[in-house]
């Protein structure tokens, strides 16, 4: 199959939407009916989905289909090398344990009830900002807040939705987190080569999740409390505190400095990496061997695990960048891309912004809000749209991540991120395991970032056009510039 022919499916154009519809089927057996939340699974389900929907391609399009699987992985490259760069960081900093010092911060301040809530979703969100994980974040994290947070007055429904919302936090901002690094990477340059920076995404989002993230704490101080104060958080907190772990907040914020001046993501994990290993054994808080060693015949230390924690992740993204080959291959990407830019949404930037809420919210709703998989599917429909409107790569980037990460992952029944919330609530004697309903209404993070972004996109604030050298250029004068562009590249040709 050369590279003008499209791929044909026994059964129509139709047929070429199977790989995506097996791999939901996977999302939804895994994540809602087994509950279990491992990355490696739905990678499987979307190497299934290939190799089922290959037998369904018309006679002398088979190499075609595994031609078009092999150029969409190999977009997928730069995001897996990236990911595996970001793993060694988080695994450094999930080594030393830097809940422990919120935990003695905590009570060290002696906050309860409303208090406790706010400063528990505080806390997640510094964490898994510094982690970049949002789930694994959610999994450290509620055992130690979650019981104590109960006995000590807090609202257990706004306290759980609390520690998942800090987790969503960090999924959203950090510039080590999957889904940022996604979402810079599938928006791609027109007046440059290349792709998103991810230092440049994450400056450009911060103003929007600070003023969502503020107003959830507000939200989070009123609603949080309420709950009856008993015997035990002192025993709880006790056994997880260690204030000097608060140290490794020093590599934390000089990565994040890194990464905003630099704009080099490869350049802030490694001087991260280096001055967290140093504050870490100066602070006791690790040893060498946990830098690299073997224990039992197997490597281990943060940086073999690192790797391997980020493995399942990127597997997933590279099996999913195969299939949107396929789709690619098949014409359906540019179908779907030309049917919203001429429907009536197509025809101005907030229009088309619009359709990049509903087309992401959709297919994070539809995938059970399993962002990595929605945005990296997603994300080259939103690439195609934004970059015909003119809208700057960080902009379509940051439209991709906030509402993909905002108001769909509160609903209930259909958001993972709602199951491990009500599934971390059980086992504890002193208090009712809490249904998904009753922790989804708590889920103000979510609610206050989609509101937030909603406003940008009718107001145009932050809205970002791209310069002729590929800078941002803001405003009603970034789309005249566009237009003024455009308009001499017709005449040249």
């Amino acid at each position: 199959m050369n590279n003008d022919q499209r791929l044909e499916f026994k059964g129509g154009m139709v047929v070429a939407f199977l790989p995506v519809c097996i791999f939901l089927f996977f999302c939804v057996l895994y994540f809602i009916v087994y509950k279990a939340f491992e990355m490696h699974a739905l990678a499987m389900g979307a190497f299934v989905a290939l190799l089922v929907s290959s037998i369904f391609v018309k006679r002398g399009y088979y190499e075609g289909f595994w031609d078009a699987v092999y150029e969409g992985a190999k977009e997928a490259v730069p995001v897996v090398v990236l990911l595996f760069t970001i793993g060694i960081f988080a695994e450094l900093i999930k080594t030393t344990n830097i809940s422990s010092g919120f935990v003695w911060l905590a009570d060290t301040l002696g906050v309860r009830g409303s208090l406790f809530t706010g400063f528990t979703f505080f806390a997640v969100c510094v964490i898994s900002s510094a982690t970049g994980s949002s789930i694994g974040t959610i999994f450290t994290c509620f055992p130690i807040f979650y019981p104590a947070g109960v006995l000590l007055g807090s609202n257990p429904a706004a306290l759980a939705a609390g520690i998942v919302c800090g987790g969503i936090f960090g999924d959203n901002l950090a510039p080590i987190s999957d889904t940022t690094i996604i979402s810079a990477a599938t928006q791609e340059y027109t007046k440059k080569p290349g792709i998103a920076d991810v230092g440049g995404c994450v400056a450009s989002r911060l103003k929007y999740s600070l003023v969502a993230g503020i107003a959830a704490l507000i939200l989070f101080l009123i609603f949080g409390g309420g709950g009856t104060v008993g015997a035990g958080a002192g025993e709880i907190l006790g056994q997880n505190m260690n204030p000097i772990t608060l140290v490794m907040l020093i590599p934390v914020a000089i990565m994040l400095f890194v990464a905003v001046i630099t704009r080099n993501i490869y350049k802030a994990i490694t001087v991260g990496i280096i001055v967290g290993t140093i504050v870490g054994i100066n602070f006791k808080l690790m040893t060498f061997d946990d830098v690299i060693s073997v224990t039992d015949g197997a490597p281990s230390g943060f940086l073999t695990d690192g790797i391997n924690g980020m493995m399942s992740t990127a597997t997933l993204v590279l099996s999913v960048y195969g299939i949107m080959g396929v789709l690619n291959g098949a014409g359906i990407l540019d179908k779907i891309t030309d049917g919203i830019l001429n429907s009536k949404l197509g025809k101005t930037a907030r229009g088309a912004e619009i359709a990049m809420m509903l087309g992401i919210s959709i297919t994070t709703l539809v995938f059970g809000g399993v962002t990595s998989a929605s945005m990296t599917t997603f994300g080259k429909v939103q690439n195609e749209i934004g970059k015909r409107v003119g809208l700057h790569p960080y902009r379509r980037a940051n439209l991709l991540d906030g509402f993909a990460n905002a108001i769909v992952l509160a609903v209930p029944f259909l958001s993972v991120f709602v199951f491990i919330g009500a599934l971390l609530t059980k086992g504890y004697d002193f208090v009712e395991p809490l249904s998904i309903t009753r922790i989804s209404i708590y889920m103000f993070y979510c609610f206050t970032l989609f509101l937030v972004l909603l406003s940008s996109v009718i107001t145009g604030w932050g809205r970002s056009f791209e310069g002729p050298k590929g800078d941002p250029v803001q405003g009603k004068q970034g789309m005249q510039e566009y237009i003024e562009m455009g308009r001499k590249e017709k005449l040249k040709g």
